[in-house]
């Protein structure tokens, strides 16, 4: 696949890069070979394999959803220096509108 020196200039706006012109050949080679990659993959027919969340045919093991620790907020909003229906209240660190 081709690209020009405007569409390369154009991803790597869109990527938030500079790219210094002398450079432009050979990044403009590499972008083109890896998008010819792609495009091989393109091609192959996947109609007859079925789709995989993993290469290895393991499932993700569960375990029961279970308290394992007791509730001890009110215990430790003791010492908090300030807190409001049960939450923790902290100095705002974050200038901006709201």
């Amino acid at each position: 696949m081709a690209l020009s020196d405007k569409e390369l200039k154009e991803i790597a706006y869109l990527a938030r890069i500079n790219i210094n012109d002398e450079l432009l050949p050979s990044l403009k080679g590499e972008l083109e070979k890896i998008l010819n990659l792609f495009n091989k993959l393109n091609s192959v027919d996947t109609t007859e394999i079925e789709a995989m969340s993993h290469p290895l045919n393991l499932s993700q093991p569960t375990r029961p959803d279970e308290i394992t620790e007791e509730d001890q907020r009110e215990k430790l909003q003791e010492t908090a220096p300030s807190v409001k229906s049960g939450l923790f209240l902290v100095p705002k660190v974050i200038e901006g509108d709201s």
